[in-house]
């Protein structure tokens, strides 16, 4: 059996899998009280995912709405 380059293996019980974190936003890194908070907006740019806070998400709407990368805002 091969072992995964952390030492890690897929074949162990349920119980090791790492809690999930709840998402931080990535301009400002506030981190979300929830797991998928509903007011967050989810954006997926280069092929990478990124969440951004509701203050955030409406001080940048307009960028958000012409579809600019973060980058740009």
């Amino acid at each position: 059996m091969t072992s995964l380059p952390d030492g890690g293996d897929r074949g162990e019980g349920a119980g090791s899998r790492a809690e999930p974190r709840p998402p931080v936003c990535a301009r400002c890194g506030t981190t979300a009280t929830e797991q998928q908070p509903t007011t967050w907006t989810f954006s997926v740019e280069n092929g990478v995912g990124r969440y951004f806070c509701d203050v955030c998400s409406r001080a940048n709407l307009r960028a958000i709405e012409g579809r600019l990368d973060s980058s740009w805002w």
